[in-house]
């Protein structure tokens, strides 16, 4: 299960740089095919990313639950990140509430730093960390490939999760291209 854990979430990596690539090339030229594909793509980025925070919360489950793993403390602020995720990313793709955007970066952005932090505990496992001995956050439970961790897993997993959100915040048709802060269109020009 390790070895297919790892392939999602190099699939995950590889998804969310092409979905970088893809707003980069819509953003220079909105009325290329690329642009097309990123309105496609919104209207089933928080489906993706429901998907992707029930996947993970689901490995997380498994590798405690069925392979024994016991859980670190950097790795409960992971999953105390991700399954609300999984949450209220089914009732914001149900209700197509794109603005859920404000409320699940910053948990996947916290979820995020927490990962980088562990991973690179597990790249370099000769510091020290405030975990305990017997749950040591440096432990490294699956390295597949030489670099996929149960940390890095989680972390590409948030990265697809922002990247997904932010797609569907951009690509929202209520939005009418303002800024979140943009004044009101009835008082523009009026000091």
């Amino acid at each position: 299960m390790s070895v297919f854990f790892a392939l999602l979430s190099l699939l995950c990596l590889f998804a969310t740089v092409g979905v970088v690539v893809l707003v980069l090339v819509a953003r220079s030229s909105p009325d290329s095919p690329a642009a097309y594909l990123l309105d496609d793509l919104g209207r089933v980025a928080l489906w993706l990313a429901w998907v992707v925070a029930l996947v993970t919360m689901a490995g997380s489950l498994y590798y405690s639950q069925i392979a024994d793993f016991v859980p670190c403390e950097l790795c409960w602020f992971q999953r105390i990140a991700v399954y609300p995720l999984a949450v209220v990313l089914a009732i914001a793709a149900v209700r197509r509430d794109r603005g859920i955007w404000i409320y699940a970066v910053p948990l996947a952005a916290l979820g995020s730093l927490v990962s980088i932090y562990q991973s690179q505990l597990q790249a370099f496992p000769t510091q020290s960390s405030f975990c305990s001995a017997t749950t040591p956050c440096s432990a490294r439970y699956v390295w597949e490939f030489g670099f996929v961790s149960l940390p890095f897993m989680a972390l590409t997993a948030f990265a697809f999760i922002i990247a997904m959100l932010l797609v569907a915040r951009a690509t929202d048709p209520d939005r009418d291209g303002l800024p979140l802060s943009s004044p009101d269109p009835d008082q523009a020009g009026v000091s």
